[in-house]
């Protein structure tokens, strides 16, 4: 038995992006289980796991239900202690956890008024007295943790702690907030990550478009790196028999660079064709 993670949209859940990247970034295998937020309410969805009624919720491999995204982080932590989700210098797992922490009970101004929405970047946008206060916050205390650590990440190698702070990055990125050269290099980190770059290719191969998550400003294109172009075709003969991903015979094809290949299903070749650099597995056939 795996652990179970079930999580919302891949575009526009900030929390279960953390929780995903809690178990993917550092290895740990886990089977991952959507729930639609337009087809029932998150809660309803989760009636069998109750008293869970949030996403993330992870089911542990020996069944216990943890559906609070902090103590998903601690679980797997006891659970996995050579996996790195926090720091093994002291001091700056107490500052990783202290982070974590504020981002966890935070910055509400900056969450309600910029949703995470991974498929579009504005331009315009004039955040509140607020949301600025809450930048500010996120500036200073970003700063603190790189000059301690010395980075690259804010405790030096990728924590929990920057699993927290991805959607945070995301945000930042995606409504063109103001931070200083420090955080926005630290944002950008997050962009180029492939973790990172994975989910957001889940989400465009999904393509789903929730209405209440948009917002009336003009749109510029994401500002993380560019993906290599990828298109789908219907006809053709793949270089690979199998499946980077599956190892099964491919049976959706795909071009890259002029080249074709394939795949064993509809959404190995949507979330490839969405940003191929994003699938080692894929850029093996490639090099």
């Amino acid at each position: 038995m795996t652990h179970r993670l079930i999580i919302g949209d891949y575009t526009y859940s900030s929390w279960s992006l953390r929780g995903w990247l809690l178990l993917h970034r550092f290895g740990i295998p886990f089977r991952p289980e959507l729930v639609e937020f337009d087809q029932d309410s998150v809660a309803n969805q989760l009636k069998a796991h109750a008293p869970a009624r949030t996403v993330p919720t992870l089911i542990t491999d020996t069944g216990d239900v943890v559906w609070d995204s902090l103590a998903i982080a601690e679980e797997l932590a006891t659970r996995h202690p050579d996996a790195g989700i926090w720091p093994s210098d002291p001091s700056m797992r107490a500052l990783a956890r202290n982070l974590a922490a504020e981002m966890h009970s935070g910055y509400n101004s900056l969450r309600n008024e910029c949703p995470m929405n991974l498929s579009v970047a504005y331009n315009g946008f004039d955040p509140s007295d607020g949301t600025k206060a809450d930048l500010a916050r996120i500036d200073y205390v970003w700063g603190h943790a790189l000059e301690r650590s010395n980075g690259p990440w804010l405790c030096g190698e990728y924590s929990a702690v920057d699993a927290f702070f991805a959607p945070v990055a995301a945000r930042i990125a995606g409504y063109g907030l103001s931070v200083g050269e420090a955080a926005q290099a630290y944002v950008a980190r997050h962009l180029a990550d492939l973790a990172f770059r994975r989910w957001r290719a889940l989400g465009e191969a999904r393509a789903v478009a929730l209405p209440w998550y948009a917002k009336d400003f003009d749109t510029v294109d994401w500002p993380g790196p560019k993906p290599l172009s990828a298109h789908i075709v219907e006809s053709g003969t793949a270089e690979n028999a199998n499946c980077p991903y599956s190892g099964k015979p491919v049976t959706h094809l795909f071009e890259v660079k002029g080249r074709t290949f394939g795949v064993c299903n509809a959404n190995c070749r949507a979330k490839t064709v969405a940003d191929p650099e994003a699938w080692p597995a894929f850029m093996a056939l490639l090099a």
